[in-house]
């Protein structure tokens, strides 16, 4: 089977120089998420795919650039039937073309299947769907119940108007038969332009039975042309995956309050609060918990984690048992193993902390590798950056480090030692013994405050 995607409009009511179907639904351009559908049909050959661009150049092809992917350029951009026709090249004529619309995003593809079977190998099939108030819509013309025509709502008659079955716009055709149709099309109509809605009269004409499929529901077939209209399906969408991830046990405080930018995939027990933004591909296993307005991207947070109020994690894997936040951050190549802790306002970036470590406030563990049980003070930090290059720092099993502590890498902090409060260490600390590194105390008897002199 060809897969011809329209995506060359402008967009105009999208406000934006960003070509249309490259603004983004759940962090992903519109277009992606209708070739990812195209790649989940069966029956879809290497590189059957085409994209059909125009407004914003090269944008959209780099954007979504891929080995199965194939692009055509239409300019200028003189209607739907027009559009179709820059693929014609490229379209295997043994197998059907299914046309779909890279501004329609939620699309499924059970639906899109019970379409393709409808069709068969030699029948035009039109998903069209019931609408209350198909205003601005194309509508299906039938007589006898047969598919006749479709008439757009700037060519309708009163009587067609009131026709309440619409146009989708998605189509699937015997190849070769599309190809001809298209090139008998005519720009004789109130928009000038060569519709590919047409093709249902030529296809009447030729005998070619003219059939139709209904989608699963009425937003899949919902298109955006304004930043209401992606809003509004943004909302439908995570309204979706926040029922699946009911549906599979998961507890969510608000569905109406989580955002899956990418896949998450959870677990038994999980439980996650408002606010929460899930971005790439994230991992909960079972029984973790995620407190309220929590980031976390490509993260895998294994089994009975407890993930705490306002935490940012990045490319980052927590191990099982552990407590993070509230106010953490976890950047890329943070390896939490089980039962860390890492408390408010704490970053950790690029380091690797073993079973047991806690850093519960007020630290800054840069390019480090945490040895088993080691306590690090409020205020610690490693000096991992000397303005050019960055160095490792390296803490051993058992190590109690004192707040305010600077480790300035390289470094090395033996095993069991005690680094006192307010230490900075240049050279590595010996096992099993305390370090200071700090002035002397001293007191002045007869200093006294300085006084505000009154003007």
């Amino acid at each position: 089977m060809n897969v011809v995607i329209l995506a060359a409009g402008m967009g105009k009511r999208m406000q934006s120089a960003l070509p249309k179907v490259l603004h983004p639904l759940a962090g992903k351009p519109l277009l992606s998420h209708v070739i990812d559908t195209a790649r989940s049909l069966q029956n879809i050959g290497s590189a059957n795919i085409c994209v059909i661009y125009g407004h914003g150049g090269e944008q959209v092809p780099a954007t979504v650039a891929a080995d199965d992917l194939r692009f055509a350029k239409q300019e200028p951009q003189l209607g739907t039937g027009h559009a179709v026709a820059q693929a014609s090249a490229v379209l295997d004529d043994s197998v059907p073309t299914l046309v779909l619309y890279g501004d329609v995003p939620l699309t499924t593809s059970a639906s899109l299947q019970r379409l393709i079977t409808a069709a068969g190998q030699d029948k035009l099939a039109i998903l069209t769907a019931e609408m209350a108030d198909p205003t601005g819509l194309g509508r299906m013309v039938r007589e006898d119940g047969k598919i006749v025509r479709i008439v757009e709502q700037k060519d309708a008659n009163e009587a067609e108007k009131q026709i309440t079955e619409i146009n989708t716009g998605i189509l699937i055709a015997p190849t070769a038969k599309l190809k001809y149709w298209l090139t008998t099309l005519s720009n004789n109509n109130a928009q000038g332009e060569y519709y590919l809605t047409d093709i249902v009269a030529r296809a009447v004409a030729d005998g070619v039975a003219v059939v139709s499929a209904q989608p699963d529901a009425i937003w899949e077939t919902l298109g955006v042309n304004s930043k209401v209209q992606l809003a509004e399906l943004e909302r439908v969408h995570q309204s979706n995956i926040a029922k699946r991830l009911l549906e599979q046990g998961v507890t969510l405080m608000d569905p109406a309050r989580i955002d899956v930018r990418g896949t998450l995939t959870c677990g038994r027990d999980v439980s996650i609060d408002v606010g929460c933004v899930f971005e790439g591909c994230v991992t909960l296993e079972d029984g973790v918990s995620v407190g309220p307005n929590c980031v976390i991207k490509d993260a895998h947070i294994k089994a009975g984690s407890s993930i705490k109020a306002f935490c940012h994690i990045d490319e980052a894997i927590i191990g099982a048992k552990s407590q993070i936040g509230p106010y953490a951050r976890l950047r890329p190549g943070t390896e939490l193993a089980d039962d860390v802790h890492i408390g408010n306002f704490v970053e950790v970036k690029n380091s690797q902390i073993a079973a047991h470590s806690k850093a519960n406030h007020l630290a800054y563990i840069g390019d480090a590798t945490v040895g088993s049980r080691v306590n690090i003070g409020a205020g610690t930090i490693t000096c991992n950056y000397d303005g050019a290059n960055k160095f490792r720092t390296i803490i051993e099993d058992d190590v109690f480090i004192g707040s305010d502590s600077q480790l300035v890498a390289p470094v090395t902090v033996g095993k069991g030692a005690t680094l006192g409060a307010g230490t900075t260490l240049t050279k590595d600390a010996p096992a099993g013994k305390l370090t200071v590194s700090r002035a002397r105390q001293i007191t002045l008897d007869n200093w006294q405050r300085p006084q505000k002199i009154k003007k």
